[in-house]
């Protein structure tokens, strides 16, 4: 056990200074790359291979964490019958959020967006992975272990997946229907766990359209004080 008066191992840094040019050109050529990434809601049923989904949920699990206890867990869903199930739960919940529990305001927030209570692309697409977090670990002992920081670290590995998916070609959409409980049951996974997000994995469909809306510039999102 590390205590405060433990120096841990360490290691030496892997890491490579790149010239200025080579950073910016790499910076500008990431920014481009993301800035084509949309969210997909029409997706083709075309298969994806297990390996790359495997490298994407790594670099997820590559995202800095609270006392690095890294307390996620991918749930990563090929199979027809589970996604048939996680699709009649998900359009249970949402009917009930579109039929009473959302407000105006938030319906017409989302009007833009062209969504509503049918989620076929929970079927169609080849991949679903339900990120959880895990509110404590379990050790060896069955030690309950206190984990800190579980939204803010998982929010972090959300988005090394959305970015590595997109990366290596793929298409997503981060769904989230709420309540997600049903997930657990679905998935087998322990109350300890908290369905966080339901990630749709694919390539977009033939002639796949999304909402004509945009992003907000630079002087929109960030304060600068130099």
């Amino acid at each position: 056990m590390v205590t405060a008066m433990t120096k841990p191992k360490e290691i030496p840094l892997d890491f490579s200074t790149l010239p200025p040019a080579d950073m910016e050109a790499r910076a500008a050529s990431f920014r481009a790359l993301m800035g084509r990434r949309r969210t997909v809601r029409q997706f083709s049923d075309r298969p994806v291979p297990r390996a790359l989904i495997e490298d994407c949920v790594m670099t997820a699990a590559s995202a800095p964490s609270g006392a690095n206890q890294q307390p996620w867990t991918f749930v990563c869903i090929s199979d027809p019958a589970i996604k048939r199930q996680i699709r009649i739960a998900a359009e249970e919940e949402e009917r009930r959020f579109y039929g009473d529990r959302a407000s105006a305001e938030w319906l017409e927030a989302l009007a833009p967006l062209g969504t509503d209570a049918d989620k076929p692309f929970l079927e169609t697409a080849p991949w679903l992975i339900v990120v959880f977090g895990q509110r404590h670990g379990v050790g060896a002992d069955g030690r309950r272990i206190k984990h800190y920081y579980v939204p803010e670290s998982v929010g972090i590995a959300t988005g090394l997946l959305i970015a590595g998916l997109h990366n290596a070609g793929l298409a997503s959409l981060t769904h989230t229907p709420s309540p997600m409980g049903f997930l657990n049951a679905i998935c087998s996974r322990p109350e300890s766990e908290k369905p966080m997000i339901l990630m749709v994995v694919g390539y977009p469909a033939d002639g796949a359209t999304v909402p004509a809306i945009g992003r907000k510039r630079l002087d929109e999102v960030s304060v600068w004080r130099e």
